[in-house]
């Protein structure tokens, strides 16, 4: 089987791009969600580069799984933690007692995000050949 760690990095970098048009045309749910991506995708790079293969969306739940080293510093679990709050309540309005997901995501919201996949995918880059 084909290591596809590129492949994976590639299109993290790509849903990281997408995170800031989004927050840039006021979309911050989808710029949210983008940056979760983003960020999952980082690290399902960094375990197929370790020989892996990594399933399902928590970037948590997929990071607490990584040997040490390379593992992720508590700092960076806690950016993960922001992230993996987006997966859903950014697409699906019963996240909420009422109103769409577009009602509760600000721009700093989106910036936060963005940030948050930024520090996740430069960290995976880092440990990916």
């Amino acid at each position: 089987m084909p290591n596809r760690a590129g492949d994976w990095l590639t299109q993290a970098r790509r849903d990281l791009e997408l995170a800031r048009h989004a927050a840039d045309g006021g979309f911050h749910e989808w710029a949210c969600f983008a940056a979760q991506q983003a960020a999952e995708k980082a690290v399902k790079a960094l375990v197929a580069a370790l020989g892996g293969e990594a399933r399902g969306y928590s970037i948590v739940a997929m990071a607490t799984l990584l040997p040490t080293p390379p593992g992720f510093p508590a700092d960076l679990l806690d950016r993960a933690r922001q992230l993996d709050r987006h997966y859903i309540s950014t697409r699906y309005p019963n996240g909420f007692a009422e109103g769409a997901p577009k009602d509760y995501f600000t721009p700093q919201d989106a910036d936060e995000a963005v940030n948050n996949a930024e520090w996740v995918l430069t960290y995976c880059a880092g440990h990916v050949s």
